[in-house]
């Protein structure tokens, strides 16, 4: 089967608590074993029921521990190594996972000078509802939930046009975390708006994570062009992971 790099169980692990964070705030925090977290309650749209964290797992140990009786039943194949296709799920897509060394933080340019967003951390729920809006979920019934400015090892980051109270909106947005006793810190749901660019979007949240959390490398995943504006933005593809959808 050949070995795996080590980066993508650093940022298999994150991706396994950041999902257990968001389900838990649904009611579904599943349950952590050494070869999958998994939950047995349908969990929130485009978060999966369960995700490998093990190469050695097998079809046995997901499916245990999942409703594959409700329909929309989703795995995060983290080693692309399973073959659910016999258990009745195909494959919605593949992705990479990624992998930034630690950097010593470099600030971000001063807006004056770049043209671009002021990066800080969201605060409050009024915030966040902006946040969410700019994103595209402004209706407030996706998964994100102001729940998560309570947790410790999240951290929610926008790029804003201008500092509080001076009309001013995000314009970009990532979300940093942390698992419990994981040596990295996990990007997800980064987002450019309103004529920010990607790249402006992956700069400034590179730079601003980095700058909050120094000496730790950064992990995620992501496919397409996506793929493409991260490894522009000094991130190097780990190995390759499946997400699995039942039929």
């Amino acid at each position: 089967m050949g070995r795996v790099d080590e980066r993508v169980f650093l940022a298999a692990a994150d991706n396994a608590a950041w999902c257990r964070a968001v389900c838990r705030l649904h009611g579904a925090p599943g349950r952590l074993g050494p070869r999958v977290w998994a939950s047995g309650r349908r969990t929130p749209p485009l978060y999966p029921d369960a995700v490998t964290l093990s190469p050695d797992a097998v079809a046995a140990d997901v499916l245990a521990g999942i409703d594959t009786e409700a329909a929309g039943a989703s795995v995060k194949d983290s080693f692309a190594r399973l073959d659910l296709a016999p258990h009745g799920f195909d494959v919605l897509f593949e992705a990479q996972w990624i992998h930034r060394p630690a950097h010593p933080p470099t600030p971000a340019p001063p807006p004056d000078a770049s043209g671009g967003p002021v990066w800080r951390e969201v605060d409050g729920p009024e915030e966040f509802a902006r946040w969410l809006h700019a994103r595209g979920d402004g209706d407030g019934s996706g998964p994100l939930t102001p729940g998560l400015l309570a947790d410790p090892a999240v951290t929610v980051l926008g790029g804003w046009t201008g500092g509080p109270g001076d009309g001013g909106g995000p314009v970009a947005g990532v979300i940093a975390h942390r698992g419990e006793g994981v040596a990295a810190v996990g990007l997800s749901n980064l987002f450019a708006a309103d004529g920010c660019t990607a790249d402006a979007a992956w700069a400034g949240a590179v730079a601003a994570v980095s700058a909050r959390f120094p000496g730790l490398p950064l992990v995620g995943y992501e496919h397409g062009p996506d793929l493409a504006a991260a490894l522009r933005h000094g991130f190097a593809p780990a190995g390759p992971l499946r997400v699995w959808l039942a039929r």
